[in-house]
């Protein structure tokens, strides 16, 4: 088992474009889906993702708010994250996060109507790189 710190996990997800982000649905299913994931961003244990409100993404959070994360990035590097979701449509908050590249979603940048932040604040996360793998809880 390695010690990797927080900084040295986020220096590696750097380059990952797509998160798969799962949730528990109604039927206690457990549904993944792919959600931008700003690599441009220091990762701190929590993140954020951009959605419209009307979503099972959405439904599923407001239900039962413990979700997963998986970024899969260069070098065998692996990572699952176990947090709380949590939802906002608060414009402000969603301002602090938006990035030029998610317009490309969202054509109508934090006025879209609908639009839902959904921030995951991490608990633990499990990583994988080669050889190494060790975990860090937040």
């Amino acid at each position: 088992m390695s010690d990797k710190t927080l900084k040295d996990l986020a220096e590696q997800m750097r380059g990952i474009d797509i998160a798969m982000l799962s949730t528990i649905t109604e039927g206690g299913y457990i549904a993944g889906r792919p959600m931008s994931n700003n690599g441009e961003v220091d990762y701190d244990g929590t993140s954020y993702y951009f959605t419209d409100g009307d979503t099972r993404t959405v439904s599923d959070i407001r239900r039962e708010p413990k979700v997963a994360l998986a970024f899969q990035g260069k070098d065998a590097f692996s990572l699952a994250v176990e947090g709380q979701a949590s939802l906002s449509q608060d414009k402000g908050e969603m301002q602090a996060h938006w990035t030029p590249d998610l317009d490309r979603w969202f054509r109508q940048g934090i006025d879209t109507p609908g639009l839902t932040m959904i921030t995951v604040v991490a608990e633990r996360a499990h990583y994988w790189a080669g050889q190494d793998e060790g975990e860090v809880t937040l």
